[in-house]
């Protein structure tokens, strides 16, 4: 069973086994033959769920429009020691088929896979692309009227929003995948969750990951939701003559998915505010870009009024700084930002969710469409400083304890700095943890509302970040913890038995 608060790693499955292979000197190394060492450093880590970005069969169609995308081609030139066409394969996001690339094994390493990470206590998740296809998958030719379709007179007036498909002697107009708030996606199909055919196709699709995985993370779900897909495409659906469903399709899906599978782990890439209208349809986690953006762009206030929503929205929150989407939080937040900014992912209810760049330190954004390995250098400094935290958020206090978000109060009245401080506890049974956040530039001086029993003059509290004892006088724990010079994007961590 999957504990509370679990933590994810995201992995860039195609480079992530090159780097093996060269690491092993083992060119034909699959997925069944990964050493069991690698596996048992992230489970050492602490990590619950590994998610194997890009695991299925590639679309040859996604490649090729990759390669003539010249935002992608001066990307990865830059990327060093800098790349060609050559180097550009298709987007994981472009599913062929719901089948294991052959370049990382056969089809019953999954599974096998699976079983492996089971017996040694975390989960497989694999990927879900809800809203789309690739344009070249089977399917398109198969069930046509799976995906949305246009007419002629539409494709003309939006040749970027449509593809021609020569059917016998008819033509069909399908359309691309697509955001609405973005240009569409043009290696990709867009399905059509009016037409019933559809949703048995994505139910069997889900039915099947099923027994390969423990779980998926299924990308851009509110597009798929019925208001955001009649929104979108309402007028080709009516001009169809495809009604509304009543019911969601992850509804019913989830539920089916969960009685052969009761334990399956459903997670929602979802933005729009639309999180917690995605968890009450069944989702287990939703991502959290609210904390992301409150982090990055926001400061103290704004992430602590955040943390007051809803108990059962917080543990259900997928919790992150870093992914594939987004810029290295290196870069995006600054180093001391950034780092506090990670401990705040790692101690707030949740799954937390990180990125196997993230772990090294790596301050390059990779294209997911890059095949070829590049010059990847960790920074030591990173990576020792997530490799500590993970191992002190592995305590059973940060998963099975109980939360509670702290005041700070003023250290004295002329002094408004403690606004800048964040704090909250973990308690469970005779361990209580103390975790409080400088994040802002200059010192602060805070009084957290914690109550800690002193002994005698002097009280030793151990900080596990720092991995020394602070000393504190009684009266600095009298009416809570008062903390004095708190440095700019600073964290503690203390550990208290009683």
């Amino acid at each position: 069973m999957l504990r509370s608060n679990p933590h994810l790693i995201e992995i860039n499955t195609r480079l992530w086994l090159k780097q093996l292979r060269v690491k092993y000197s083992l060119p034909e190394m699959k997925l069944s033959s990964v050493p069991d060492e690698e596996w048992l450093e992230l489970r050492h880590l602490g990590f619950d769920i590994i998610w194997l970005v890009g695991v299925w069969e590639p679309s040859p169609e996604s490649e090729r429009i990759a390669r003539e995308d010249k935002h992608m081609l001066e990307e990865i030139k830059n990327l060093p020691p800098g790349f060609g066409p050559e180097a550009v394969g298709p987007s994981p996001y472009s599913v062929h088929w719901y089948r294991l690339n052959a370049e990382l094994g056969f089809e019953w390493e999954l599974k096998a896979l699976k079983e492996k990470l089971n017996s040694m206590g975390m989960k497989l998740m694999v990927d879900l692309v809800s809203n789309h296809t690739a344009k070249d998958n089977p399917y398109v030719k198969e069930c046509p009227d799976c995906f949305i379709n246009g007419s002629e007179e539409d494709f003309k007036a939006h040749p970027d929003w449509f593809f021609e498909m020569t059917e016998g002697e008819k033509k069909r107009y399908i359309a691309y995948g697509r955001d609405p708030n973005f240009p569409a996606w043009t290696d990709s199909a867009q399905l059509n969750y009016f037409n019933p055919a559809t949703r048995d196709c994505m139910l069997s699709v889900l039915m099947r990951i099923g027994e390969m995985a423990d779980g998926v993370r299924c990308d851009m779900v509110m597009l798929t939701l019925n208001e955001i897909h009649d929104t979108t495409w309402g007028s080709l659906l009516i001009r169809g003559g495809y009604k509304r469903p009543q019911d969601e399709f992850w509804e019913s899906a989830i539920r089916a998915v969960k009685e052969k599978h009761p334990e399956f782990v459903f997670l929602a890439e979802v933005y729009w505010g639309l999180e917690w209208r995605v968890q009450q349809i069944g989702f287990d986690y939703t991502y959290d870009k609210g904390t992301y953006d409150r982090l990055r762009f926001q400061g103290p206030q704004e992430l602590r009024g955040h943390l007051r929503a809803e108990k059962l929205y917080q543990k259900r929150s997928a919790r992150f700084i870093d992914n594939h989407d987004e810029q290295p939080s290196l870069n995006a937040f600054g180093r001391q930002k950034a780092l506090a900014a990670g401990v705040v992912i790692a101690t707030i209810k949740g799954l937390r969710f990180y990125n196997d760049n993230q772990m090294d330190g790596i301050k390059v954004r990779v294209p997911l469409q890059l095949k070829e390995l590049y010059e990847r250098v960790p920074d030591q400094e990173v990576k020792k400083f997530y490799a500590r935290l993970l191992k002190i958020t592995d305590h059973p206090a940060f998963h099975g304890g109980e939360w509670a978000l702290l005041d700070v109060r003023r250290c004295d009245p002329e002094n408004s700095s403690n606004a800048n401080m964040l704090a909250w506890s973990w308690a469970q049974r005779r361990t209580l943890k103390v975790v409080v956040i400088k994040y802002s530039g200059g010192v602060s001086c805070g009084l957290v509302n914690v109550s800690i029993k002193s002994e005698g003059e002097t009280t030793a509290l151990f900080e596990e970040l720092s991995d020394r004892f602070f000393s504190f006088k009684s009266a600095e724990l009298d009416g809570g913890l008062r903390l004095q010079q708190m440095p700019p994007y600073s964290a503690y961590i203390f550990d208290v038995e009683f």
